[in-house]
């Protein structure tokens, strides 16, 4: 292997989707050496975001493949390219889907996480050169996210990774690199949850339930999930949820109950199902005046949101929110110390763990709802 200063590609094995909806296949692939302002990681842990699931099914970017997924993930900077002062070989990373570069407009107003230079990353390439950093017998594969975990090494922008402390839990914080933290900061820094406040969650996926947490521990009153599995009502409980509703049991629109139980609406709602359908249902459950409904779900199909204009004339605020609004270099070694000091649960959202090679099966049971947090354990 090169050293720091002259890296060279590596050969290793990813878990490479030739055809959407098509079961991956562990294919050798070689990673190209980091370009400036770009690092190379060793992946040890990975788990499964449901927004992986549904990319990888979506047939919207058919010429994306073969491609590389996965974004939630933790490693170990393995070699790094010019210019890169903030990383050096061994550190211990989480890898981010959307980067800070600290001096774009977003970045510098204050005002939002939305990075100019790094933002999301939608067409399979990296930032920098809009090339890609992994083939096949010469072809390009395609990123996801400008991150693709489901490989032993990965190449990442330096503005899309983290540093971390080497005494934490690589198998457990690789989720506060996507979903614990985008819903701890729905509920913290999107919504603002105040103290005895009334909070309605629609879907207690890892999002969900990360939500639920994030209110409880800003002191809400009743907190409500909505979800069709009756097994999310104990996982609920644990994570703060007060009241239980799954609406396949019910007479009545959920809206309806949910007004019941909050005395006219909630002060706030959360959409973290990923169905613009129940965007207008979480804002007709929440109060006149000033209920917030939150959206954080990535939708599967019809991507517009409907809603009839007196929902919002009347006071009510619906709300974007990407990764929690957090900046990802500011804010997640904040997360990452809670965690640390057992402020925030994360090990009880894993329902399973497992070898790289059976990543197949984690992927059916995101898709039979069989798991919250799958983590695959990269080969060490």
């Amino acid at each position: 292997m090169a050293g720091a200063s002259s890296p060279a590609a590596i050969t290793c094995r990813a878990a490479v989707a030739w055809a959407p909806g098509r079961a991956l296949v562990m294919e050798e692939v070689e990673v190209a050496s980091p370009e400036a302002m770009e690092i190379r990681v060793r992946v040890v842990s990975t788990s499964i975001c449901r927004s992986d699931v549904t990319q990888w099914q979506s047939t919207a970017q058919p010429d994306l493949f073969p491609r590389i997924f996965g974004h939630e993930a933790s490693g170990v900077v393995e070699s790094v390219g010019e210019g890169v002062t903030e990383f050096k070989v061994g550190d211990h990373v989480l890898t981010v889907f959307i980067g800070e570069c600290m001096s774009c407009k977003h970045c510098v107003s204050g005002k939002s996480n939305m990075c100019q230079k790094l933002g999301l990353e939608r067409k399979g390439v990296m930032h920098s050169d809009q090339r890609t950093r992994f083939s096949i017998r010469g072809k390009p594969v395609y990123h996801y996210c400008a991150v693709s975990s489901f490989s032993e090494y990965t190449v990442v922008h330096s503005g899309c990774a983290v540093k971390v402390s080497p005494t934490v839990p690589m198998d457990r914080i690789c989720l506060l690199s996507c979903g614990v933290s985008a819903g701890l900061g729905a509920a913290w820094k999107v919504a603002d949850i105040s103290e005895g406040s009334t909070v309605v969650i629609f879907g207690l996926g890892t999002v969900g339930l990360s939500v639920a947490q994030g209110a409880k521990l800003r002191g809400a009153s009743i907190i409500i999930g909505v979800d069709t599995n009756p097994e999310k009502q104990a996982k609920g409980k644990a994570f703060g949820i007060t009241d239980f509703i799954n609406p396949e049991n019910l007479n009545e629109p959920v809206q309806q109950v949910v007004k019941r139980l909050t005395n006219g609406g909630a002060d706030y709602s959360f959409e973290c199902v990923g169905d613009t359908g129940v965007v207008s249902t979480a804002l007709q459950s929440c109060s006149d005046g000033w209920g917030l409904t939150v959206t954080l779900g990535v939708p599967k199909a019809k991507p517009e949101v409907s809603a009839h204009y007196a929902l919002l004339l009347s006071g009510r605020t619906l709300k974007g929110s990407l990764f929690g609004g957090w900046k990802p270099k500011s804010d997640l070694p904040l997360l990452v110390d809670k965690y640390a000091n057992k402020e925030i649960q994360v090990d009880g959202l894993v329902t399973h763990d497992m070898p790289f090679s059976d990543i197949n099966k984690a992927f059916e049971l995101m898709l039979e709802n069989r798991c919250l947090r799958c983590v695959v354990h990269m080969p060490q």
